[in-house]
């Protein structure tokens, strides 16, 4: 039993996919939390820009803008 423990110990074969895993966990948080907080300014940004389009066209938005 002893034996197995010191084998475990000492292999190093999962612990570089599982330090990945964890680099890709934090990257995916961060961006989640990036999202988060500018959701509002990011969606003002794309409806700025659809308004342009539609008024680009000759149309107007349905928001009267």
């Amino acid at each position: 039993m002893l034996r197995v423990f010191k084998r475990l110990w000492k292999e190093e074969e999962g612990q570089a996919l599982t330090e990945y895993g964890l680099i890709i966990a934090l990257v995916a948080l961060v961006v989640i939390g990036l999202l988060y907080a500018l959701g509002g300014q990011i969606g003002t940004i794309f409806t700025e820009i659809k308004d342009g389009l539609a008024n680009k066209n000759g149309t107007t938005s349905p928001s009267g803008g």
